[in-house]
């Protein structure tokens, strides 16, 4: 039976500055809770007697963090809790277990740092970040990707983070008790280039991947003292970005690159990749569904999120993936992306929580307020360093559409009529012998240039025999 899917936006914030990580806690008791990072260039104070041209100090990277809780059918279901000030951020992962019955939070920021911040108070509108430690990888670096080796809930082992930087090294950390203590174990140059990502094997955590612009992907045992990867691919044709391996298949790893092609992988086996899906835009995150082990969701910058369907791939071991749903954005790029484990109920729609469409608008898309930003190198190796053109006028709002599979293209999900008694509608999870099987997930992604956050539900509906 043919799989349906649609979208629905129920909410979009302003980060103010632009927004390239979003990640929800996935600890049970607060995976209502949502972090979001961002980066911005600021350029410096103007110097008396002195041209912009003439002004060589450098621009400063600010950050600042969110943390947002969201509550299902309500109005606007996104509620600030807190924002920290902080260094330009360039990603954030929550610990898949408490650390001494909390949930952390990591972060890599410009400064080429590691943060850890502490969630307390609870799941509801009370949550706040605690700073608990910072550790610095030396060598004026950008700290560019974080992962925790606690990627699976039946995880055991020793505590450990994998981060990359902009001299192309791997770090790996360990983390020590509950406060936590921070350490370098082991430091290695990984790549000629900016090593864009690195991420464990949540099967086997003594390996490690790592992805750079000299569009390397490769894969490190850090047992081994030899600094010389276990294997080398140069598939990709440009910056690897993006890695994740499956946390419900073994040996299944998904990787995406500035070439725009997302490939899966057989660890076991990384000569030539099981599937290529080409989604016309750099891959700057992937994100494995936290339950729904054939989905797959993707930031691919130019080209918006999409959702892609790797059901071959994960049952066979072969085969190709198909992009099921695009959120396609408009004058900005898709950066941060993330899966919620949040529990929906996909027959309940909250009420509308945007503008309703304008005649000129597609049915289901979402007026977004676009600010004119220049870039201030061209270079992918400078994705981050963005400007505000603050003297050329906003250009007209610019929608976001959503696309999906089936149902002739996706946007919001139909609602029923003004007084619920719709004498033509069926049940909508029984028709004469088939069954409607229904889920939702919700979905957080941002974009960059519009410094926009987006929340939205996405649900697959599949028509099943009645047994």
């Amino acid at each position: 039976m043919a799989l349906q899917c649609r979208i629905q936006t129920l909410q979009v914030v302003d980060t103010e500055y632009t927004a390239d990580a979003v990640e929800w806690c996935p600890v049970d008791g607060w995976r209502s809770l949502l972090a979001c990072g961002t980066y911005q260039l600021k350029k410096p104070e103007p110097k008396p007697g002195v041209s912009p041209e003439g002004n060589n100090e450098p621009h400063a990277r600010l950050g600042r963090l969110y943390l947002y809780s969201f509550e299902e059918d309500v109005f606007a279901p996104l509620t600030e809790l807190q924002r920290l000030e902080t260094a330009a951020i360039l990603d954030l992962k929550w610990c898949r277990v408490p650390i001494a019955g909390r949930p952390v939070l990591g972060m890599a920021n410009a400064k080429g740092e590691v943060e850890f911040f502490r969630l307390t108070g609870g799941e509801k509108k009370s949550g706040r970040l605690e700073a608990l430690s910072n550790l610095e990888l030396g060598g004026e670096c950008l700290a560019l990707s974080f992962d925790w080796s606690a990627a699976r809930e039946a995880w055991a082992g020793p505590l450990q983070v994998v981060c990359s930087d902009s001299k192309g090294r791997l770090s790996l950390l360990s983390i020590d008790g509950p406060s936590p203590s921070v350490r370098i174990l082991d430091q290695w140059k990984a790549h000629d280039a900016e090593a864009w990502i690195a991420a464990f094997n949540s099967w086997n955590t003594c390996v490690v991947y790592s992805g750079g612009d000299d569009a390397r992907l490769q894969g490190w045992d850090t047992r081994s003292g030899s600094r010389r990867p276990i294997f080398t691919s140069e598939r990709h044709s440009t910056g690897v970005c993006s890695i994740q391996s499956h946390p419900l298949r073994e040996n299944l790893l998904a990787t995406g690159s500035y070439d725009e092609h997302i490939l899966l992988w057989d660890t076991r086996n990384v000569h030539e990749p099981l599937a290529d899906a080409h989604v016309q835009g750099g891959v700057w995150r992937l994100k494995w569904h936290p339950t729904q082990e054939r989905f797959l969701l993707a930031a691919c910058m130019h080209s918006g999120f999409k959702i892609l369907d790797c059901q071959e791939c994960v049952a066979l071991n072969h085969g190709s993936c198909r992009v099921l749903s695009s959120y396609v954005l408009h004058n900005s790029l898709a950066y941060g992306a993330d899966w919620s484990r949040y529990p929906l109920n996909p027959l309940g729609v909250p009420p509308a929580a945007t503008p309703a469409a304008g005649p000129d608008q597609e049915a289901g898309s979402v007026a977004l307020q676009i600010r004119n930003l220049r870039i201030v190198y061209e270079s992918p190796t400078a994705t981050f360093d963005v400007l505000l053109d603050e003297e050329v006028a906003p250009p007209p709002a610019s929608p976001v559409r959503a696309e999906g599979c089936g149902g002739g293209g996706g946007g919001d999900l139909q609602r029923p009529s003004d007084d619920g008694n719709d004498s033509d509608t069926k049940d909508p999870c029984e028709t004469g012998s088939v069954k409607t099987q229904t889920e939702a997930s919700l979905v957080a992604t941002c974009s960059f240039y519009d410094h926009v956050l987006h929340v939205w539900k996405w649900e697959t509906s599949q028509d099943a025999p009645l047994t």
